[in-house]
């Protein structure tokens, strides 16, 4: 008997689906082509997401809650063997990829892509780091592992549109880790598939609203995705099977719709997504960086700005930075995904820096009276223009009645307004020197960038095993 409920479509129908092309033809890419194959600007790319990923993960396992973490998870006992990195110690490489994970997110410094929207590398690196020993990896594989893992997770991102009410960390990001790890295991061009298919159904489903509240489980859904992309790829390797098209099913109608098949391969081999990403340097929710960019170049232009000599700010820009209006965030989470307090605490501080959202800036009654004055409205024709644009207009109404105003159109860090590689090693010992001192962050930049001839990461493992300095 035929099924008349509409939308329910009958077993037989979607048993009889092919295997989709695009997935044969992306695994065959992502076995068949090698590092060597990588041109020097892909290597050094891709080296230097690591380093900034490490930087971000080191600095995030310093807050309370990820030391707290940390330390239950090494009573679990077991094989330890992957590094937490920045809390001094090994754990299983199960724990080690959730904690990695977890602290990389845990500042709002980790590296992005647009066209994915949302974070890549912080999916795929905690997941590398734990894979196997890294005294038993060499360099070169780690990065073809780590871009292969990138490009998966990132062209699902911008293939699909997540549904609005969804927070796109723990999402696809999974299934790039799930890639990662399975190149890294010596994967052949059906095990890779595997891995995707199993992958996309072990998606975290995860809210939106987390970050707007403050909830802090949001920082959670990074970790859980490379956590996820081990346990799918060992699923695979155990012989278990995924959807005949997984990504599909999961990102074309349940967390996400309009999946577009063909962006999976579109230039597969000469469009690399890692060098489409973006660094940060503003510690703050992406979207908040293009009125952070306008109002850091008021400052430059026209000195410090302190809060009592402002009457007002208006800042103008596309539906997704124009939804952070909340003015009085309850904590650090919530404080990084408010213009308002974003806006103000640049202001007050001169820098959108990691202490500029802490507890004593929450709790500055300058910064808040100050933030109660930002207005934050979209302009439909900003909006139009993602996601090749990022784009915002501020201005400052000040006491003694002058008016700066300055607009933007591309956030700093973006590839059409890139920091050079200096800046971002720059922003590495930022975050690193802190936690371990100068002397060793260095070390660790230095085995950062030698990836791409080492014979093992033995020696990277024992600097990211490294305890914190005992002031952190």
């Amino acid at each position: 008997m035929a099924i008349v409920t509409p939308d329910v479509v009958p077993a037989s129908v979607l048993l009889a689906e092919p295997r989709p092309a695009w997935l044969k033809t992306f695994a065959e890419a992502a076995t068949g082509i090698r590092f060597g194959d990588f041109d020097a600007e892909l290597s050094a790319q891709a080296r230097l997401v690591v380093l900034d990923c490490l930087g971000a993960i080191a600095a995030g396992m310093q807050e309370p809650e990820m030391r707290a973490l940390t330390a239950r998870l090494a009573r679990r006992g077991g094989t330890v063997t992957a590094p937490a990195v920045g809390a001094g110690l090994a754990l299983r490489a199960d724990d080690a990829a959730l904690a990695n994970g977890i602290a990389g997110t845990m500042l709002e410094l980790d590296e992005g892509n647009s066209f994915a929207r949302g974070h890549p590398g912080i999916h795929v690196l905690p997941a590398l780091l734990a894979v196997r020993p890294l005294a038993r990896v060499s360099g070169p594989d780690f990065l073809h592992a780590f871009v292969f893992g990138y490009e998966a997770g990132a062209r699902i991102g911008a293939a699909a549109r997540l549904r609005n009410a969804l927070h796109p960390h723990g999402t696809w990001g999974t299934v790039g880790a799930a890639v990662g790890a399975a190149l890294l295991d010596g994967a052949g061009v059906e095990e890779v598939i595997g891995a995707i298919n199993v992958s996309s159904s072990l998606s975290v489903g995860s809210s939106l609203r987390t970050m707007l509240e403050g909830a802090t489980v949001r920082n959670a859904y990074a970790g859980l995705s490379a956590r996820n992309g081990l346990t799918a790829w060992d699923l695979v390797r155990a012989g278990f099977t995924g959807e005949t098209d997984g990504v599909r099913s999961v990102y074309g109608g349940v967390l996400a719709e309009g999946f577009q098949p063909d962006e999976m391969v579109a230039e597969l081999g000469t469009r690399w997504e890692i060098r489409r990403n973006y660094f940060k340097r503003h510690a703050a929710c992406r979207f908040t960086h293009a009125a952070l960019d306008v109002v850091a170049r008021l400052i430059e232009a026209h000195g410090p700005i302190p809060p009592e000599a402002v009457a007002g700010v208006e800042v103008v820009t596309y539906v997704w930075a124009a939804q952070l209006d909340g003015a009085r965030p309850d904590n650090m989470l919530a404080a990084k995904f408010s213009v308002p307090f974003a806006v103000a605490t640049m202001l007050a501080h001169g820098a959108a820096s990691v202490p500029a959202f802490r507890a004593p800036a929450l709790a500055d009654p300058r910064i808040l009276d100050l933030a109660g004055r930002v207005t934050v409205d979209e302009d439909p024709a900003m909006t139009a223009m993602l996601p090749d644009r990022r784009p915002a207009r501020v201005t400052i109404r000040l006491t003694d009645g002058r008016v700066l105003t300055g607009e933007t159109f591309t956030n700093r860090g973006d590839a059409v307004d890139p920091y050079g590689p200096d800046e971002v090693v720059a922003k590495f010992m930022d975050l690193a020197t802190p936690v371990w001192g100068a002397a060793h962050a260095t070390r660790i930049r230095e085995a950062v960038d030698g990836l791409d001839r080492a014979a093992d990461l033995a020696d990277l493992d024992a600097l990211l095993k490294e305890p914190a300095r005992e002031e952190q």
